[in-house]
């Protein structure tokens, strides 16, 4: 059954032609992914469909009696309102409003908001995202319009809520980021594209696959009409007369053929590796310690960061993840401990705030006020190619940063960022409110950037695609290590929690087992080879950042002579290799003689 038909829409938005001519419908179960480049209208076609904007030209049709719920972006309440008075507020015709309130608090529950009496005015932006998402998904609708519903939700709700859509049984149409969660819930995906919406049946697996077909299709028609093109264009040159009507329509042919516009493809965001070279020293942390109040996020945490680290942070929202990351930025001071900093450390930190974006400056003058010029590969580029580079073309430039949509400031930050060519990037949630394209782009720039890179993120397809070691805020101040991505640190964490729920041994076979072992409990000590490495691995990462920094200076030299620098390269490549392998092997052995020291003191 057709919930929603909208056909011929047509809309602009300021000298933006957002729609042009195109058709949309929703049907009874359908759960829609709405993706494409930010500032192209998606939240407009979510608002359309929810009644909130109108076309201008084109029909709606909406079927009779038909509810739906919007979630916007940037959620409103009512000065005033504790949180459960603002979910009653915006559900008074619940059909069950009896049981509405504690449904409604079992929900807050689930997304980590627990007082329920706080007033809406002093509620963060991530609760009151959530609120408003609770209050939505109370409804008793038809359709749920959701924009960005997984934007401030930790791992574990953003599972909950993969389940709950799942189970939902009206309609869903929805624009997210989070490529995980799209593949999970969607059957269909939408693509908006130069005003034009494109429909693929699939998941977004599905969509990929589709697309690139779709693509493949346009690439061959347009090589086939060049190709008749050419053939009509020989036949013109030759002088054909127009005297018969048979001639006269082969021109008319022609003409039409020649007029006719080839496909267009969205230029990529291009993004450069910028980066300055990191001296030996890079940051250390020694025995960090922060809280507010009673409440322990921090409690001794030592790391000493590798050149070229990849490290994702995560845990629930207050955990104390940001202050980490504000910490190393120097924008919070420790209640405890030290961070140290390199001397040829050059940070940035692309916060989720957008704290410096003074929106009254136009595009090209925010990004001038960081640099004129930046050298990349390509050579000497200017602020306004590098502009172009990131999707904003001449006509956008000259324009205040207040008329951008929210994704495009985003993207238009994260230029500022790069530009400054840092060689440590702390990115916090760096995936709210960027399209998916140019997330994959942001991917693919991060597996060539010369330096380290700290991500605090909730999107679990990120953390796999981007880190190579999890730093997770488990509670009471513990910080704990795991290697790999997050499908990596879900599983060992499945894995453990499997462990910890396997039966034990029966009391008699439990005090059996403990006079067994009574005796022979072993003195924590190294092992042989463990107290041989001891012994001279610093003197080994210092020979190896001795070679590094000869085999850097043989490259400056060898500037010029391609072949040999490319030799270099692969020597300090490897050498690179050999000594994060031994600064995790001293990391290992440090954390060990600090238990043995700390056992013996025990003991006397």
């Amino acid at each position: 059954m057709n919930l929603v038909t909208i056909e011929h829409l047509t809309k602009s938005y300021t000298e933006r032609l957002l729609f042009d001519d195109t058709d949309f419908s929703i049907n009874e179960g359908e759960k829609i992914g709405l993706i494409g480049i930010n500032g192209t209208g998606k939240s407009t076609l979510l608002k359309i469909v929810a009644g909130l904007e109108t076309p201008d030209s084109g029909t709606l049709v909406h079927g009779r009696n038909l509810d739906v719920r919007y979630l916007p972006q940037n959620p409103q309440f009512t000065a005033g309102d504790t949180i459960m008075e603002s979910i009653l507020r915006d559900n008074e015709r619940h059909p069950h409003l009896w049981d509405m309130e504690s449904q409604a608090k079992a929900m807050l529950t689930k997304v980590g908001v627990e007082d329920f009496d706080q007033k809406v005015e002093t509620l963060s932006g991530g609760q009151r995202k959530r609120v408003a998402l609770v209050s939505t998904l109370m409804a008793d609708t038809d359709i749920l319009v959701l924009d960005e519903p997984t934007n401030h939700l930790d791992s574990q709700m953003a599972d909950w809520l993969e389940e709950y859509l799942g189970r939902f049984r009206g309609a869903i149409l929805m624009v997210t980021h989070d490529r995980y969660f799209l593949d999970s819930v969607s059957n269909r995906i939408v693509e908006l594209d130069k005003g034009k919406l494109y429909s693929y049946q699939a998941n977004y697996e599905g969509y990929l696959k589709l697309k690139a077909e779709r693509l493949d299709m346009a690439l061959a028609s347009e090589r086939k009409r060049q190709s008749i093109l050419k053939v009509e264009l020989e036949w013109m040159q030759r002088g054909a007369r127009a005297r018969s009507t048979k001639q006269k329509a082969h021109i008319q042919r022609y003409e039409a053929l020649r007029d006719q516009k080839g496909p267009a493809f969205d230029r990529e965001v291009e993004l450069e590796s910028l980066s300055s070279r990191l001296g030996r020293t890079t940051v250390e942390i020694q025995n960090l310690e922060k809280a507010y109040g009673s409440h322990v996020l921090i409690k001794d945490f030592s790391y000493i960061f590798l050149k070229n680290d990849r490290i994702g942070i995560i845990g629930p929202n207050g955990s104390g993840k940001t202050t980490l990351m504000k910490m190393i930025a120097g924008w919070e001071k420790p209640a405890g401990g030290t961070i140290q900093m390199g001397q040829t450390v050059k940070l940035a930190y692309f916060s989720q705030e957008n704290e410096d974006m003074d929106e009254s400056l136009k595009v090209i003058d925010y990004i001038r006020n960081v640099a004129e010029y930046v050298k990349t590969r390509d050579g000497k580029l200017s602020a306004s190619q590098m502009l172009e580079r990131f999707l904003f073309p001449a006509s956008v430039q000259y324009t205040t940063v207040s008329r951008l949509s929210g994704g495009e400031k985003r993207r238009l930050y994260l230029l500022r960022i790069l530009m400054d060519a840092p060689n440590v990037l702390l990115l916090d949630e760096p995936t709210n409110d960027l399209d998916i394209q140019t997330l994959t782009i942001l991917e693919d720039y991060l597996d060539s950037f010369q330096g380290i890179v700290i991500a605090v993120s909730h999107d679990r397809y990120f953390l796999d695609r981007v880190v190579r070691r999890i730093f997770a805020f488990e509670g009471g101040g513990k910080v704990t290590q795991y290697e790999g991505g997050f499908t990596d640190y879900q599983a060992r964490l499945t894995a453990g929690q499997a462990k910890e729920a396997e039966p034990g041994p029966r009391p008699r076979e439990e005090k059996k087992a403990s006079r067994k072992t009574w005796g022979s409990v072993k003195k924590l000590k190294f092992t042989y080879q463990e107290q041989k490495d001891w012994e001279v691995i610093e003197s080994e990462i210092e020979a190896l950042e001795e070679a590094i920094g000869d085999v850097e200076k043989r490259m400056e030299a060898a500037a010029s002579d391609f072949v040999k620098l490319k030799e270099l390269m692969e020597e300090k490549e490897c050498r690179e290799a050999a000594l994060e392998e031994k600064m995790e092997r001293w990391m290992y052995l440090n954390d060990l003689a600090e238990k043995i020291a700390e056992e013996n003191k025990k003991q006397q």
